[in-house]
C-alpha cells in the first residue's frame, strides 16, 4: 500500500509539473520597466496588461544595439520603450524570456505578405508581397519548427503574415511570424 500511494504521488506531481510548464509562449509590447539587479523586464502589450519577465544568461536578444558597456548588461541593449516581441517559457507565474526580438524601428525588419510555400527541411519560406513579388527567406531552426503553429495550422499556402527577420550573409533570415 505504502508503494501505491509512493507512485501515486509521483504521477500527480508529474502531471501537475506539466500542467504548470508552459512552452513557446509570446508576447508583443514596449519595455515599460528595466531592473537590472533582479535582471528583469515588464513588457505591456497593447491591451494594457502588463508582464513581468526573467532574463537568464542563456536568453538571446535580437535586433537591440549591441555596442559599448550596453552589449555587456543583461538586457544586451534593449532600453524602456522598446517595441519587443518575447518568446517565453512560464512555470506557475514565473516567466523565463527566452528569445527577445527588439521590433521597433532600430530592430528587425519587417514585411508583409502571403505564404506561397515552405520547406522545412532546406528551411526557407516563398512570400508574395503586396506589390506582388515575390521572394524567398531563410528560416530560423525556431521559425522553421513553430512554422506550422505560428502561422495556421493546416493552411499554410495562402496565410497572410508579418515576417520579422535579419540580413545575414547577405540572405534574409525569418527569426519569426505573426498572423
Amino acid at each position: 500500500m505504502q508503494r501505491f500511494s509512493f507512485v501515486l504521488a509521483t504521477i500527480v506531481l508529474a502531471g501537475s509539473t506539466i500542467a504548470a510548464d508552459k512552452g513557446g509562449e509570446f508576447v508583443e509590447g514596449d519595455i515599460k520597466k528595466l531592473d537590472a539587479g533582479a535582471k528583469t523586464a515588464v513588457v505591456k502589450t497593447a491591451d494594457g496588461t502588463e508582464h513581468t519577465f526573467r532574463f537568464a544568461k542563456s536568453t538571446t536578444v535580437r535586433g537591440a544595439e549591441a555596442t559599448g558597456t550596453r552589449a555587456k548588461d543583461a538586457f544586451h541593449g534593449l532600453k524602456e520603450g522598446s517595441h519587443v516581441a518575447v518568446h517565453y517559457t512560464a512555470s506557475g507565474t514565473a516567466k523565463t524570456a527566452n528569445e527577445v526580438d527588439n521590433i521597433g524601428k532600430d530592430g528587425l525588419k519587417a514585411t508583409d505578405g502571403t505564404i506561397t510555400r515552405i520547406d522545412r527541411g532546406a528551411k526557407t519560406v516563398g512570400i508574395k508581397t503586396a506589390d506582388g513579388a515575390e521572394e524567398t527567406y531563410r528560416m530560423s531552426d525556431k521559425a522553421a519548427k513553430d512554422a506550422g503553429t505560428d502561422i495556421a495550422k493546416g493552411s499554410e499556402k495562402g496565410a497572410k503574415v508579418t515576417m520579422y527577420y535579419t540580413e545575414e550573409g547577405g540572405k534574409k533570415v525569418v527569426h519569426f511570424f505573426k498572423k
